[in-house]
């Protein structure tokens, strides 16, 4: 079976943490990786998701973490809820 990681980064504007992971991260970009796979038996290419990490920049290592990708966009929502909006001076002339 074909198998293949994307990546991406994600931004935290404020601490932050994840259901089943230990701890709490601060802000700040964090590397995610998604392993998947491809979807063999159907006319067109396709792959499914089968493991979400992210990586976590330690003193000493860096380390990747498995997380929930649910758990990810729930927390990065919450984030962006949290994150006050900037204006200008002209907006309120």
């Amino acid at each position: 079976m074909f198998t293949r990681t994307t990546s991406r980064t994600v931004h935290f504007n404020s601490p932050f943490t994840l259901p089943g992971v230990t701890g709490n991260y601060p802000p700040g970009d964090y590397r995610i990786y998604d392993d998947e796979e491809q979807i063999t038996g159907i006319s067109w290419l396709a792959y499914r998701r089968i493991s979400t990490t992210m990586e976590v920049v330690g003193r000493q290592k860096t380390s990747r973490i498995d997380i929930d990708p649910l758990d990810l966009d729930a927390a990065l929502h919450e984030d962006t809820l949290r994150t006050p909006v900037k204006t200008s001076l002209a907006d309120h002339t």
